[in-house]
């Protein structure tokens, strides 16, 4: 199996022993943790300067400030990247974006299930694998890293002594936790959907925004959740 590989661009007013441990405990979740739930692997390298990094190495760049642009992207050739802002729980973040990278590379990843609006009848899941826990984590080597959920995520029913998510936050299909949302796409009409979960209390809600030309899905889904956390905020 190939490694898919990771540039991480900093700049250099980041502490260097700080984001060499964060990288380090993000490799290792990703051999150690991800890679039995969901065959993928990485090997991960730091650059100060975007110019220097090599074709073929999906960037992940850290921002001291948002530039509105933060999450998942494609270039004009299709390759995925993402912007993390350097503040609170960073590495968290961090990881976050390289396992669902690495897990739905080009933003399109479906899974067929039931929806959670019973009119609806099937709809197709968009894999984001830790959005619906995106408010838990743990640690690797002391770092703080992101919780992602397993390929049972999406089972039609529960079953008991079955994990859904690595740390086993998750409890159940298809639930999302305080903080955070779960998409998913009508074939029948092509209309988005999310079950959000803001307060402790999960609701569903139609997808307000319409997918521009080009963008993945993913792209259009992290577009829109910024731009609705923008102005609800």
């Amino acid at each position: 199996m190939l490694h898919q590989l990771i540039a991480v661009v900093a700049p250099k007013t980041i502490d260097n022993r700080t984001l060499t441990q964060a990288v380090a405990a993000i490799q290792k979740q990703v051999d150690r943790d991800v890679f039995p739930l969901w065959q993928v692997r990485t090997s991960i390298s730091v650059f100060t300067d975007p110019k220097d990094v090599p074709v073929g190495y999906w960037p992940v760049t850290l921002v001291e400030q948002t530039t509105g642009d933060l999450g998942f992207h494609q270039d004009e050739h299709g390759q995925p990247s993402s912007i993390v802002e350097l503040r609170g729980d960073w590495t968290v973040t961090l990881s976050h974006e390289c396992i669902e990278m690495l897990v739905d590379p080009y933003g399109n990843r479906m899974v067929p299930g039931d929806s959670p609006v019973t009119a609806q009848g099937r709809v197709n899941f968009l894999v984001e694998v830790c959005d619906p826990c995106q408010g838990c984590s743990y640690t690797v080597n002391g770092i703080k890293v992101s919780d992602f959920y397993t390929p049972n995520y999406f089972d039609p029913v529960r079953v008991q002594g079955t994990r859904y998510s690595y740390t086993g936050s998750i409890q159940a299909p298809r639930e999302v936790l305080k903080g955070g949302y779960l998409s998913w796409m009508t074939p029948a009409t092509g209309d988005w959907w999310q079950r959000v979960n803001q307060t402790g209390v999960t609701e569903d809600k139609a997808v307000t925004s319409r997918k521009g030309k080009g963008m993945s899905n993913r792209q259009f889904i992290d577009t829109y959740v910024q731009d609705h956390h923008r102005r609800n905020r």
